[in-house]
């Protein structure tokens, strides 16, 4: 039952009901209102502050396990760009290396990453920091893993064609030279027996009697056989492929034909003295790639470690050429 309240009026000397007018009993109940919003503020923000939530709990424990994730992905991530780092060097100082091969540089594995766009499976996540950052390194690992599987399948072809590079590789003396009696004069700056003055001798020469057989050093096919205008007299030349291409010249008479395939110790002429020469020998020239090289490393089929030694010697005399 609700109370009545009364006060004594000592004017009309009565007591008398006491009634709350509305504006009082309006600021009354606004304040019980405002007064229960701030505690209900003040203790929702000390129940969330040191006391979590139902929701909160799981995403912490949801949080921990994507932390735990990641730092287990981030160490495999390490572990196969680790593996292959060693892949990568493998490829360069090993696999290309066997078969003759440039190594690949390193901006071009970077420029090839830029450019290929086909691995994009991982780019639809979230740019979250922890996401974005495994997410780079997973591309980064795509886009060196395709790379790397384009190399192994030119390393693969280059298997392929290993027994079509040896027979191509010019490997044996142009004239027989069993006792090593022959090498006249060797790669490199020589006396020109002509114009007496030191000019690179891009072959060896190989001194024999007029007559003795020139075998093809390497499987390949004959590209020019005929006289030359340059010096060379009479003139075979090999394309063996691979980069590969040999010269042998001042020929007294020339057996093969332009268009022939001839193979690895197949005879293609026979020394003379022809050109500009003066004595009867075989000029011999290995090219690789376009560019002459030192044809006494191309001797490696017929001759012993020890023969080799003194060939070399023999041909490092700073004589004068015969051409």
């Amino acid at each position: 039952m609700k109370k009545v309240k009364y006060y004594y009026n000592t004017h009309t000397l009565r007591y008398e009901k006491i009634t709350t007018p509305l504006r009082v009993r309006l600021l009354q109940v606004i304040g019980y209102i405002a007064a229960s919003i701030v505690t209900g503020i003040l203790i929702f923000a000390i129940t969330f502050r040191y006391i979590d939530s139902p929701k909160e709990k799981i995403l912490i424990r949801q949080n921990t396990g994507l932390k735990e994730s990641y730092a287990l992905l981030e160490e495999r991530v390490k572990q196969l760009e680790l593996q292959m780092d060693e892949i990568e060097n493998r490829d360069n100082g090993v696999y290309r290396a066997i078969f003759g091969s440039d190594p690949i540089p390193d901006s071009a594995r970077i420029e090839d990453m830029e450019k290929k766009k086909e691995v994009k499976l991982v780019q639809q996540l979230s740019e979250d920091a922890l996401i974005e950052g495994i997410r780079e390194q997973l591309n980064k690992l795509s886009y060196r893993t395709a790379y790397q599987v384009k190399s192994f399948e030119e390393i693969n072809n280059l298997v392929k064609n290993k027994a079509k590079l040896l027979d191509a590789t010019p490997s044996i003396q142009p004239i027989s030279n069993r006792n090593l009696s022959r090498v006249a004069s060797g790669f490199g700056y020589r006396i020109d027996p002509i114009y007496k003055d030191r000019r690179l001798h891009a072959g060896l020469d190989f001194t024999a009697p007029q007559g003795t057989p020139i075998y093809a050093t390497a499987d390949g096919i004959v590209r020019d056989a005929g006289f030359n205008t340059g010096g060379y007299g009479n003139r075979v030349m090999i394309n063996h492929g691979f980069g590969y291409q040999t010269i042998y010249a001042h020929m007294y008479r020339i057996k093969a034909r332009v268009g022939d395939r001839v193979k690895r110790g197949e005879v293609i002429g026979y020394v003379g003295n022809t050109g500009k020469s003066t004595g009867p020998h075989c000029h011999y020239e290995v090219h690789r790639n376009g560019v002459p090289v030192d044809p006494i490393y191309y001797f490696y089929n017929d001759l012993t470690p020890a023969q080799f030694d003194r060939i070399l010697k023999l041909a490092a005399a700073a004589n004068q050429s015969f051409d």
